[in-house]
């Protein structure tokens, strides 16, 4: 198992694009829970990118709950699909009670969201 990640330099910001592929790679299993990712210095000499730009990625990673900093001992891929799916129910229902406080039926909740996932997803 070794982290694959490309940045094209004309396709947006390199922290989100390390981030997005990290994120990507660890809920497909392709790095699987415990994998020990490279340090911030080492995969920022990799790619070409600046330390701060790799750390960036990590700190959101890390929020996240993808990936888990254990000291001294570094980085590692974390259980996240637990933690994600939670993140995500959670925002799901706070979205739900807004929706039927302003008024709207499911079938415009729906299509809210179906409209602002085709817009974060393309």
């Amino acid at each position: 198992m070794t982290l694959k990640i490309h940045v094209d330099h004309e396709a947006g910001a390199p922290y989100e694009q390390v981030r997005a592929q990290i994120s990507e790679q660890a809920r497909s299993g392709a790095l699987p829970v415990g994998h020990k990712l490279p340090t911030v210095r080492g995969l920022a000499e990799q790619l070409g990118l600046a330390a701060n730009t790799v750390a960036k990625a990590y700190r959101a990673l890390e929020a996240d709950g993808v990936i888990e900093t254990r000291g001294r001992n570094g980085t590692f891929i974390a259980a996240a699909g637990d933690a994600a799916e939670r993140r995500a129910a959670a925002a799901a229902q706070v979205f739900a009670r807004e929706a039927r406080r302003l008024g709207l039926g499911q079938g415009a909740a729906l299509d809210a969201v179906r409209d602002a996932l085709r817009a974060a997803y393309e």
